[in-house]
Parts: C-alpha cells; sequence; structure tokens
C-alpha cells in the first residue's frame, strides 16, 4: 500500500503522466502503471488584451486598456488511439467543464531558449531586486552568484511564472518581450553584471515581494476550459478525434 500526496493537476501528455488514481505519474507504485497523454498535433496562442480606441473631431488618437489581459489556448490533437486518448479525457472530465482549474504545460515553452541560461541552474532563482506592484511590466533582478556573461539571460519569447511565498495564489504567465543587461541597457541606474531587467507582457497582476523567484523552467498556464460540452468522434479505424479551448485564469 501506497499513499500518494498529490493528484496530477496538469493536463496529462508525453511530459506529465497520471496513474490510475489520479496521482502524479512520478508517484505511481506497482502493479499501477502511469499514462502518459498525447502530444499536441498544434497549439494556438492568443493574448487577449481588450482595448478601448477613440478619435477626437480632430484626429487625435487616445486609448486605455479597458479589462484584464488573458491568454487562450487552443490545443489540436492527432487521431488518437484509446490507451492515448482516455487519460486526457477522462482528467478534463473531473474538471466539469468550466468549473474547476488546472494547469497545462505548451512544448514550446518547457525550456528558455538560451541552453547556457537554460543549463547554469538561474532559470529559477533570478529575483527581483525590490518588491513591484501590480500593473508595473519591467523589473530588475539579480542573483548573487549570476552573471549574464557567463550564464548567460533569457531572451524575449521566454515565459515564466513567479513564486512568491508572500502569494502563493499568483499564477499568471507572462512572456519577456525586452532584456537590458550592463552592455545594453537604457533605464538608469546601471546595471551591473549580475542585474537584468527584464520586460514582459502583461503587467504584473498581483503585488510582487523581493524574496519572491522568477522561474522559467517548465512554466505553467492556469486554464479552464472554455467549453462546457466536451465531445469527441470515434471514426471507423477506432481513433479518437478531439481537440480542446482553454482560457487562463488565475
Amino acid at each position: 500500500m501506497a499513499q500518494f500526496t498529490n493528484f496530477q493537476n496538469i493536463l496529462p501528455d508525453p511530459n506529465n503522466s497520471i496513474g490510475y488514481a489520479g496521482q502524479v505519474g512520478a508517484d505511481v507504485t506497482a502493479p499501477d502503471s502511469a499514462r502518459t497523454g498525447a502530444g499536441f498535433a498544434s497549439v494556438d496562442l492568443s493574448s487577449v488584451e481588450n482595448i478601448m480606441k477613440n478619435r477626437t473631431n480632430s484626429g487625435r488618437y487616445t486609448s486605455r486598456a479597458a479589462s484584464y489581459q488573458h491568454w487562450k489556448i487552443d490545443i489540436k490533437y492527432n487521431p488518437l488511439t484509446q490507451q492515448e486518448f482516455l487519460p486526457v479525457y477522462t482528467f478534463l472530465l473531473q474538471k466539469r467543464g468550466g468549473l474547476k482549474s488546472f494547469y497545462v504545460s505548451l512544448p514550446q515553452y518547457t525550456e528558455p531558449q538560451d541552453s547556457v541560461f537554460n543549463s547554469s541552474g538561474y532559470a529559477d532563482v533570478l529575483s527581483p531586486t525590490a518588491a513591484y506592484f501590480a500593473g508595473e511590466t519591467s523589473m530588475r533582478v539579480d542573483s548573487a552568484s549570476f552573471s549574464y556573461l557567463t550564464h548567460h539571460t533569457p531572451l524575449p519569447g521566454d515565459v515564466f511564472n513567479i513564486i512568491d511565498a508572500s502569494n502563493s495564489n499568483h499564477k499568471k504567465a507572462y512572456m519577456i518581450t525586452r532584456v537590458e543587461n550592463a552592455v545594453n541597457y537604457f533605464e538608469t541606474p546601471a546595471l551591473n553584471a549580475n542585474e537584468l531587467i527584464l520586460h514582459f507582457s502583461p503587467g504584473l497582476a498581483k503585488d510582487v515581494a523581493n524574496t519572491a523567484t522568477l522561474d522559467f523552467t517548465n512554466p505553467l498556464f492556469k486554464v479552464v476550459l472554455s467549453n462546457d460540452v466536451q465531445q469527441y468522434s470515434l471514426g471507423t479505424n477506432n481513433l479518437y478525434q478531439y481537440s480542446l479551448s482553454l482560457e487562463e485564469v488565475q
């Protein structure tokens, strides 16, 4: 007999398996077996942010954000065997449409683009140099022994989560848009070799303490199903056709 401590709450895929009891694949013991979910045939990622726009009679343009930003994710699968399909479908049935949130790992963001930064051990230890407030779109980060010259940096297009002990509900996913370092920087005071200024989108959803860390290693998107009806098709070849639409929640 083996007791496990966590149900799998990441959509099953080749890197995130699930046991028959619903446990994380790493917690599976005999005679149970961990089942992997199928890989994605395609992923559509959309950034949704409603902007109010206005033009005056003279042609002057004004705009402002009308609501929060969220990511929209559409996933399509290749035709699936029953063994590939059921771990995914039963996991989603457990979520009861849009009632319960879960996490999804997108394969294009599981690792930072820069292989040196990814392998240096600094892809999940960079911390803000000060507290930052909700709405800010950049932050100065550092680590005592980090040097961008040796360990490189995250790059525009990398995605990260924020791990903050002072706010464990901060689950937003952010994407890097610009990276400043000690050689190329715009803001002052000047950066030293163990500091970076990271610009990202969207703005911070919550306040962030200077004790938080930025996690670029397998960042997750917290999502719900966009549709409360989950439907599949089974062909005469005994293969399942399936796709799903997800939207980020906080």
